[in-house]
């Protein structure tokens, strides 16, 4: 079996790491670069960075910071958020960037999955789905989930698969930093429809949460904010008690 990775998330506010609940009441919480430097040490399998206001405040990603980050940290990094072009998508690879994350840009313009995944490659395209439980239905939301779309989550899925996505990111805005676990049938679900790589997102709040969205859910993958960035659960202790109830981690050497 492959080794699950383990995933701080940053998400980035006028070039600062912030968190919140359910995408609002945002606060500090540290410089991205520093951050991501300790993660690594750590034992973090990659990163995540997100300009969250990027999108929303209609600018250009921050390939300034990426650049600094890139010089800095020595595992892999994914960085999204305003990316609305393949050109915009080159720019963060050269910047040194290993992954984009795309997701309101491309709810809008599916095309833009299938030219960044023919240009660059499906394993630089992650495709993030922040989704929200509206009338009993998965709802794909935009703009940091401040928009509802018409879209629903497993068929957007389904069609980003298609489209070149290499990864899914999906967040469940009903459970991002309330720390009450994630929606594990959910991500079953999900990985039973594609055959690419899942990183689960939203509402790890304990070790047993993790856990269980790596073997109920059947992510790849569980990227988490709160825990690590309040120091409530170091990367350390959280890879070797997965270890030790036999979920496959990797440890640093």
């Amino acid at each position: 079996m492959l080794a699950k990775r383990i995933i701080p998330c940053l998400d980035i506010k006028d070039g600062e790491t912030v968190k919140g609940i359910n995408f609002l009441g945002l606060r500090g919480v540290g410089d991205p670069v520093e951050l991501g430097r300790k993660y690594a040490q750590d034992g973090a399998d990659e990163l995540v960075y997100l300009d969250i206001s990027a999108t929303y405040e209609g600018r250009k990603t921050f390939a300034e910071l990426v650049t600094r980050i890139a010089s800095n940290i020595n595992i892999p990094f994914t960085v999204g958020g305003g990316i609305s072009s393949y050109e915009d998508a080159g720019r963060l690879l050269e910047a040194g960037a290993d992954k984009i994350t795309v997701n309101s840009a491309a709810v809008r313009n599916p095309q833009l999955i299938s030219d960044i995944a023919s240009k660059y490659g499906s394993q630089f395209v992650v495709v993030a789905i922040d989704a929200k439980m509206i009338d009993g239905r998965w709802t794909v939301t935009t703009h940091g989930g401040r928009n509802p779309s018409e879209r629903e989550l497993f068929t957007w899925a389904k069609e980003a698969q298609e489209r070149g996505a290499g990864e899914i990111l999906f967040t469940s805005m009903d459970h991002d930093g309330t720390k009450n676990g994630y929606p594990c049938d959910t991500f079953a679900r999900l990985s039973d429809i594609l055959s690419i790589p899942i990183i689960a997102s939203g509402g790890a709040g304990t070790i047993d949460h993790i856990a269980d969205v790596l073997t109920v859910g059947k992510a790849d993958a569980a990227l988490a904010a709160s825990i690590f960035h309040y120091g409530e659960i170091p990367i350390p202790v959280l890879k070797k008690e997965l270890l030790r109830i036999n979920i496959p981690v990797r440890l640093n050497e």
